[in-house]
């Protein structure tokens, strides 16, 4: 079954550091025609929102709250995305989910996982 396996996530003071970690399990890249990758978070009472996107062709894009602070990366070899996060704020806290959409339809979803920040 083609799905995506977060990890990483947990509890940082503000000011800390914490990567997650998003592999793709089951997955041929070879055979897809185009992909992106992406990170979104939620909080209580909000809606989804997006966090940091990377096209096949290394293109990232980044919410203005995050700018300078997070970075998305990935390792082909390993099929694996990463989200950098630094300078953790307390409004950072959330459920963070990776993305993946190939072949410009078909999208996959993590299964979420719990960032909080907090002294």
């Amino acid at each position: 079954q083609e799905q995506l396996v977060e990890s990483g996530g947990g509890l940082v003071q503000p000011g800390g550091s914490l990567r997650l970690s998003c592999k793709a399990s089951r997955m041929i890249f070879s055979t897809f025609i185009g992909y992106s990758l992406g990170w979104y978070r939620q909080s209580p009472g909000n809606q989804r929102e997006m966090v940091a996107t990377m096209t096949d062709s290394g293109v990232t894009h980044y919410a203005d709250s995050v700018k300078g602070r997070f970075t998305i990366s990935r390792d082909k070899s390993k099929k694996t995305m990463f989200l950098q996060m630094d300078s953790l704020k307390s409004e950072d806290t959330a459920v963070y989910y990776c993305n993946l959409i190939r072949d410009g339809s078909r999208e996959y979803w993590g299964q979420g996982i719990q960032v909080t920040v907090s002294s």
